[in-house]
């Protein structure tokens, strides 16, 4: 019970939870997010939200880009940051620009996902992943 109520940890405890949070989030973007834009690519690339005036066509490979390669990267702890930052990039514009004034409902999974990669944008990988075995 003690340890329970303790706000102490320790660096394995850390790094196994970076490694939880960086993978689930990882796989969860790229199978619940990524693949299906990716299967369903031809259908999207003409009617996909296009904030940036450069082709819904060119919108969607942006976002199959983030969400696919860099999701990929986010799992395995390979170039951690950087993957994380275009993946930041990314549900930035889908929660901050496409959803706005939607009801917090039609949001919520984004922010949660933008909090989740902004975390290990922010901490990095961890140990356990092949930043943190290559020493970077």
């Amino acid at each position: 019970m003690k340890k329970l109520l303790s706000t102490a940890y320790s660096d394995n405890a850390f790094n196994f939870a970076l490694l939880v949070q960086r993978v689930v989030t990882g796989l969860m973007l790229l199978i619940a997010h990524g693949l299906s834009k990716l299967t369903n690519f031809s259908s999207m690339s003409g009617n996909f939200y296009d904030p940036f005036h450069i082709g819904h066509q060119s919108s969607v490979l942006l976002s199959i880009f983030a969400e696919v390669f860099c999701s990929m990267l986010l799992v395995l702890g390979l170039f951690t940051r950087l993957a994380a930052f275009v993946i930041v990039l990314n549900l930035s514009v889908a929660v901050f620009m496409f959803h706005r004034g939607q009801p917090l409902h039609n949001m919520d999974l984004g922010i949660i996902y933008l909090t989740s990669v902004f975390t290990i944008m922010i901490i990095g990988p961890g140990r356990v992943s092949v930043d943190g075995m290559m020493g970077k």
